[in-house]
């Protein structure tokens, strides 16, 4: 019986991280459709907007000054290129899941392998600007790659 429990416990786990994979995809497709109509002098303008009272008050503040950084580093070629990589990637992960959903046995070692190239990017990501996000999805992304893995190891052999 427990483990049958444990059984049920990673299919909860893996149906739970197929959602969030889903929502997830959703969303970053929705940002990049958004960050097509998101101009760089309207990024720039809410950025000073947002930072002009406490560069005022004090021009060395940290956070301001990261927000303007930012906000400065957005052109057309950084706009395009979020907006075109979140569309690409937000469509690769909703078709894989898509698939998972609709129980396609193909979809399991498709999955996995999409997830491990995005792994490979995010690692290299992370190298280049030790970003916490970047380490957070690539755990998140190993997690759901090992439910994928166990999900499809427990159905029944095809005949």
């Amino acid at each position: 019986m427990r483990r049958r429990g444990w059984a049920e416990f990673l299919h909860d786990a893996f149906e739970l991280g197929i959602i969030a994979k889903a929502v997830f995809a959703t969303v970053e497709t929705l940002t990049g459709v958004f960050l097509f109509f998101l101009s760089a002098n309207w990024v720039h303008a809410a950025a000073r907007w947002m930072t002009a009272g406490e560069l005022g008050e004090d021009p060395a503040d940290w956070l301001s000054g990261k927000i303007m950084a930012l906000a400065m580093a957005y052109n057309v070629s950084t706009q395009h290129f979020w907006a075109v990589y979140l569309i690409g990637h937000g469509l690769i992960k909703l078709a894989a899941v898509g698939a998972l959903i609709m129980g396609y046995r193909w979809a399991y070692p498709l999955s996995i392998l999409v997830l491990c190239g995005f792994i490979v990017w995010q690692v290299q990501k992370f190298l280049v600007t030790q970003s916490l996000l970047m380490a957070g999805l690539t755990v998140f992304d190993l997690i759901v790659i090992w439910l994928i893995w166990h999900e499809w190891r427990s159905l029944p052999k095809a005949a």
